[in-house]
Formats: structure tokens, sequence, C-alpha cells
């Protein structure tokens, strides 16, 4: 759909993209559907908005374990995952980059962080929002809610 590769659609790339799809949609369809996924109000779907609106949504057992998890790593308690908080729970004299010397302590910080923040507009913290938007797309490509709450616990050390 995104002709002009931009990585965001207008209302015209959606509604072309609909048709060269086989969906015949008049004026007030698209624009329903460019409403619901334009989030920000903004008048362009970007890339992440469109990949959100085609997520499932997820159950309450899902939201509650990634809860848990951002509230074990926010330790200051103010909402907000930081370098200081991470320090708390995360070693990174594992990670390869540290040990070959090629990043410091705080490079290796800031890169984890990064991995959860908003790909367009990174800020150096990361959000509870931020944080369930990234397991958002996790949970997408699991089934079972078992399987999800057993990943988790693992990967955040929950109870």
């Amino acid at each position: 759909m995104d002709d002009n590769r931009d990585r965001k659609l207008d209302r015209e790339e959606l509604q072309q993209g609909m048709e060269d799809y086989g969906m015949s949609l008049d004026a007030e369809e698209v624009e329903e559907i460019f409403t619901e996924f334009d989030q920000d109000e903004t008048g362009t779907i970007y890339f992440e908005e469109f990949l959100k609106g085609l997520r499932p949504p997820m159950s309450d057992t899902r939201i509650d374990m990634i809860n848990q998890a951002f509230d074990k790593m926010d330790a200051s308690g103010e909402g907000l995952i930081t370098i200081s908080d991470l320090k708390n729970v995360y070693d990174p004299s594992y990670h390869p980059k540290f040990q070959s010397g090629d990043m410091s302590e705080d490079e290796v910080f800031q890169e984890f962080l990064n991995s959860f923040d908003v790909p367009d507009d990174p800020d150096g913290t990361v959000t509870r929002e931020d944080f369930l938007n990234y397991y958002s797309g996790v949970s997408a490509s699991i089934d079972d809610d078992e399987y999800f709450v057993e990943m988790m616990k693992g990967s955040w050390k929950l109870e």
C-alpha cells in the first residue's frame, strides 16, 4: 500500500491499497478505517500505528503480566524506566559488546531501553505504554495465554 515507501499511508494510498486487494469501499468507509488507524490524528497512518491496529487485543492475564514486569523494573515508581532503574535489575557485564570493550555500561543500558522505546521517537526512557506496546507485538505471535505467562515469568523472574 505504501507506494512511495515513506513508511506511512495517506488517505489516497489507503484507498488505492484497499482497491488493489479487491476491496471496493466508498469514501465514508475509507475515512472510517483511516480514522481508526490514525491514532495520533496527524492525517497519516504511520507504520507503527498500522501494526498496532492489526494486532488482536491482549487478554487481562497478559496485560497483568506485562504490568508486573514493568513495575519490577520501575524501581523509582515514577512510571518511567530509566537507566538508573535498569541498574537494579539488569547486569550488563554479560553483554558481548561490554565484554569486548565496544560499549560502556551506560551504552548497554541505553541499547536495552531503546529496544522498548518508540522507534520513531526514542527519548531514553520507557513508559508503561511503550512497554505495553512492545509486548503487544510479542503477544500477537503467541497463541496461548499460559505460554505467554511462562515466558514473562522466565524473562523477568516474576512469581
